[in-house]
């Protein structure tokens, strides 16, 4: 059994989701399942990537179609109860094996806005099984994910 991976996708540019969803086609290709779990995003492109399950299924457990930095401070509220829901489903996703990677796409930015805390992210991560792949996204990188982290990569325009 091939040990996972947990990579880690940062920088200030666009691109990290693409390098993460290449990823899973890449992994889905080998005939390994992916799950792929949005946070603070408002509803992009997710019928399109629907059309790629049952090999690739996406997630988001926000309710509002705005990005989370444009709600006001009282639907932050609700959509936070709606993400810890999320960050739930993705460590039952680790603890149940259902896939080979599982991409938590903007992750790092629930650090940043204080919804979760380093610990919680371990915590989460300690759920998978060895041959399961991570790769967590965001935009700020701090020393103690790049911790919990086998691969890191910085996305940037030049």
């Amino acid at each position: 059994m091939e040990k996972g991976l947990i990579q880690v996708y940062s920088g200030e540019g666009h691109g990290k989701s693409a390098a993460a969803l290449g990823r899973a086609i890449q992994v889905a290709s080998t005939g390994r399942d992916v799950v792929i779990i949005n946070f603070l995003k408002g509803y992009q492109s997710e019928a399109f990537l629907k059309r790629m399950e049952p090999e690739i299924k996406i997630f988001r457990f926000e309710k509002s179609e705005e990005e989370f930095a444009q709600l006001s401070e009282k639907h932050k509220q609700e959509e936070i109860h709606n993400i810890k829901n999320g960050l739930n489903f993705a460590k039952k996703v680790l603890t149940t094996g259902e896939c080979g990677l599982l991409i938590l796409d903007e992750v790092l930015g629930l650090i940043d806005n204080g919804i979760i805390t380093i610990e919680d992210l371990r915590h989460i991560l300690e759920a998978r099984s060895e041959d399961v792949d991570i790769i967590l996204t965001g935009i700020q990188l701090n020393e103690e994910v790049c911790e919990l982290a086998d691969e890191i990569f910085r996305i940037e325009a030049v």
